[in-house]
């Protein structure tokens, strides 16, 4: 056994966690000597009691390890430990990184230039226009967005970055075989293929009130700043916010209306001293000397939010199926001619670069006073 193959029976063992982890390598010199370990050598290791001890040292009753592996191999999922070259760099830099990672997708060096946004999900207009404009600017200009792959804020950001053909992880409070929640089956596979889904939890686990704080520290350990868009109080969008905050990263909050609840998370950060994010350029400005300067903050015509970008042939028939007013989405697809799923996408993106408009009952009409491109 080597040494990944045995931080991923670690990974697998209840009890045992990234600090115990490091306690115990410190003490063995590596992770197939703790699994070598009898009770009475792991109890006198700090912060392991009898219950972790008994768990590790009978490891093989309770872990398939060999499962384990060829589960990851059918899935078309990596492993990778802070070993690895491609682990986040970032994450190997706060004081609990994750053991292990399970990644479907492809990790990059390009990563580290990466911003968390997130926010609650159950969200306003105002929110979900906001998350996805600021991810798709983000991604445009050559940064990961990175978010946690829930309802709401997170499906939000990561569909702005994939408008704007730009890398996004979503970092998984699950196992990495189980979607959670179901809806965002498809968009977690566009995310495969554009970025990666990634989770430090062994295949199989499901989703609970403990998983969820775990995931955030990813999300705010893997990133340079956390940006939250919506939040109430009690949102576990605060719960990273405050670890980017212990991990020495900057934190943004989008201020929102003084009488919605779901505006009084972000106005007490910001109350706290996190940056009031209006716009990209609040973002980008304070890592003007951290990105580099391929990284320049994108014009509005270079991001397709104003007119003047030209129009792939999907959004030109679109637009040619909405010339005649409004349109609900089933007529635009018998108009246009294409599958439901190119012509949702395409919307999409024709929100994104102000070409469009979506009304109550996804019923879409054209911009007026906008030049159509090429």
């Amino acid at each position: 056994m080597n040494n990944k193959e045995a931080l991923i029976a670690l990974n697998m063992i209840d009890h045992v966690g990234p600090i115990r982890i490091r306690n115990l390598l410190q003490r063995f010199g590596d992770a197939p000597s703790i699994l070598k370990a009898n009770e009475g050598e792991l109890r006198r290791v700090e912060g392991v009691g009898p219950e972790t001890a008994s768990a590790i040292a009978s490891w093989e009753d309770s872990v398939d390890l060999l499962g384990e592996l060829k589960r990851a191999r059918d899935f078309g999922c990596a492993i990778f430990t802070a070993e690895d070259e491609d682990y986040p760099v970032l994450l190997r830099e706060i004081y609990d990184p994750p053991i292990v990672l399970y990644a479907l997708g492809s990790l990059s060096s390009r990563d580290r230039q990466g911003v968390a946004i997130v926010g609650s999900r159950q969200i306003t207009p105002y929110g979900l226009d906001t998350a996805r404009r600021l991810a798709h600017q983000l991604a445009y200009a050559g940064i990961t967005v990175v978010s946690g792959g829930a309802r709401g804020i997170d499906t939000a950001a990561h569909q702005g970055a994939l408008a704007a053909r730009g890398r996004t992880i979503a970092v998984l409070g699950t196992g990495i075989n189980l979607v959670f929640p179901q809806e965002n089956a498809g968009l977690f596979q566009r995310i495969a293929a554009q970025g990666a889904v990634i989770t430090q939890f062994p295949f199989g686990r499901t989703a609970d009130k403990q998983t969820f704080p775990i995931r955030n520290r990813i999300v705010a350990g893997m990133t340079v700043g956390t940006v939250v868009v919506e939040a109430n109080l009690s949102s576990g969008a605060l719960i990273t916010a405050h670890f980017a905050t212990d991990y020495g990263r900057q934190v943004f909050a989008v201020p929102g209306r003084v009488d919605s609840p779901r505006s009084k998370g972000c106005h007490e950060l910001i109350k706290n001293g996190a940056k009031l994010c209006e716009d990209v350029e609040d973002i980008l400005t304070e890592f003007e000397y951290t990105f580099p300067k391929s990284n320049k903050t994108p014009s509005p015509a270079e991001t397709g939010l104003l007119p003047g970008l030209e129009l792939s042939d999907a959004e030109r028939r679109i637009l040619r199926s909405l010339a005649d007013g409004e349109q609900p989405i089933d007529q635009v697809i018998r108009a246009s001619g294409l599958a439901a799923s190119v012509v949702s996408a395409t919307l999409f993106a024709l929100e994104m670069k102000r070409q469009v408009t979506q009304l109550p009952g996804k019923v879409f009409a054209l911009n007026t006073g906008v030049d159509r491109g090429a």
